[in-house]
């Protein structure tokens, strides 16, 4: 199975709230970046990348959770990020049963995060590039 076919498995497996929630988030934040990639990592949480992870989501008992691996360095104006404000590097989105996201806001932080990455690859490339000095 690919990875976005696990990915609608899972989602129709949560027959309650969570899956419609999944599959919403799921619709937006593919609409953000025709190249997101779905990935199916550790052992079952769909994560979407391009240039890198971008976000985690887990369907949780009583809550859907998006982990954005480097949420801590993303712009937030809309104040999605609920969650992971003690650690220095992730955020994360909790959803809650009748909760409702802000799909625009949404999108925006899929590609701050993507703008993020891209940032980082080219940081690393330049580094890389480095000339090297004869001894």
């Amino acid at each position: 199975m690919t990875p976005s076919q696990q990915i609608g498995q899972l989602i129709a497996g949560l027959t309650d709230w969570r899956g419609e929630t999944l599959a919403g988030i799921r619709k937006t934040i593919l609409a953000a970046d025709p190249d997101i990639v779905e990935e199916w990592k550790w052992m079952g949480s769909p994560v979407w990348c391009l240039d890198g992870n971008i976000v985690v989501g887990n369907a949780h008992k009583d809550k859907v959770k998006l982990t954005f691996s480097h949420g801590a360095s993303l712009p937030d104006p809309d104040n999605l990020f609920n969650n992971g404000f003690g650690g220095k590097v992730w955020r994360a989105i909790d959803m809650f049963e009748g909760d409702r996201l802000n799909e625009g806001a949404l999108k925006e932080l899929v590609r701050a995060a993507i703008d993020y990455n891209q940032a980082k690859k080219k940081k690393k490339a330049a580094a890389g590039a480095k000339p090297r000095t004869q001894a």
